[in-house]
């Protein structure tokens, strides 16, 4: 019975091709994600337990290796909470991967899987106004061929609250500029989404088709200047450029770190702000869970406070709150 238990090796190898590529499905870049993980930690336990990789055993990813791993992320190679936190995700779903092949493994299995997520502080979301975002999208020089490009680009990552990726994908055939404008939007996981153009959107785009190579429909539509798909880096830097256009009529903006994820944070809190119900706003960017799409609800009120608190009177100074005996002042002092 004991020769029937696969070992370590094959369990991931497994988990690899069979579960994560096969049954699930999941993207190239969760597959690279989790591949980077457990390089990390097979590394590190080389150095905790003496192991090389392929001499591990299911038994030995206990409470104590992970914890220990987790916090060699964070204190040595300077992870952030939110990176610790993913690693170990990984590392979960490997276990319950692991847990239904092999039953003598179960209760190391079950320790490991109660390590606790590392609770952090929400990134307060960086956001445009409506006048800074026409600013940006304005800024590119139409005269060029790139600026007309960047210009249409930057219209686009506004109305669909797309990914960089999402964009810098989409091919001329995925973009209906007809009676229904509509940008089909190819997102995480293989998951694909439609989102409604504006008329501004659509004419701006047909403005551009005009100055594309013919590459059919299966040419990118937003290609770099030798005709292939445009990188993420190559954005980020073509919207820096635009920033720092746009601040000479709105100096503010040199003093932000605006990203192409900013415009997308953008199109999600004016949605919000417009009166978009929530749910239609998850649809929209192209949210697995809408519970993804509360930290745009919560951002906003954060906000509102924010502004409310400006207009309290200057004279006023709220009472200060006495406890009533020694035990609701100590609770007070927690």
């Amino acid at each position: 019975m004991t020769d029937m238990i696969p070992s370590f090796p094959i369990l991931l190898q497994r988990f690899f091709v069979d579960y994560l590529r096969q049954q699930r499905a999941v993207s190239p870049s969760t597959v690279a994600a989790y591949r980077d993980t457990f390089k990390l930690l097979l590394a590190f336990s080389v150095k905790a337990i003496g192991k090389a990789p392929t001499d591990l055993a299911l038994t030995d990813l206990n409470a104590t290796l992970i914890l220990s791993f987790l916090d060699h992320l964070e204190r040595e190679r300077k992870n952030s909470v939110r990176s610790r936190n993913a690693r170990l995700s990984a590392i979960r779903s490997f276990l319950k991967f692991a847990a239904h092949e092999d039953l003598t493994a179960l209760a190391v299995i079950e320790r490991s899987l109660a390590v606790p997520q590392k609770r952090h502080d929400k990134v307060v979301l960086g956001v445009l106004s409506r006048p800074e975002m026409d600013a940006i999208i304005a800024a590119p020089d139409c005269a060029t061929w790139a600026g007309r490009r960047d210009q249409a680009l930057f219209t686009l990552l506004y109305n669909t609250g797309a990914r960089v990726s999402e964009a810098i994908g989409l091919r001329v055939g995925d973009v209906v500029l007809d009676v229904s404008p509509v940008a089909h939007l190819h997102g995480k996981g293989r998951k694909r989404r439609s989102v409604p153009l504006w008329k501004a959107t659509a004419a701006t785009l047909r403005q551009w088709r005009r100055h594309l190579p013919d590459a059919g429909p299966q040419g990118y539509l937003f290609p770099s200047s030798a005709g292939r798909r445009l990188s993420r880096s190559s954005v980020t830097q073509r919207l820096a450029q635009a920033v720092a256009q746009a601040a000479h009529k709105l100096p503010a903006l040199a003093e932000r770190a605006i990203s192409p994820h900013t415009i997308r944070h953008t199109t999600a809190m004016h949605l919000l702000q417009s009166g978009v119900d929530i749910t239609v706003i998850a649809l929209w960017l192209g949210h697995e869970h809408p519970s993804t799409t509360h930290i745009y609800m919560e951002a906003d009120l954060a906000m509102k406070e924010e502004a409310l608190s400006r207009l309290q009177p200057i004279a006023t100074t709220p009472a200060r709150y006495r406890p009533p005996d020694q035990l609701m002042a100590f609770l007070q002092s927690l």
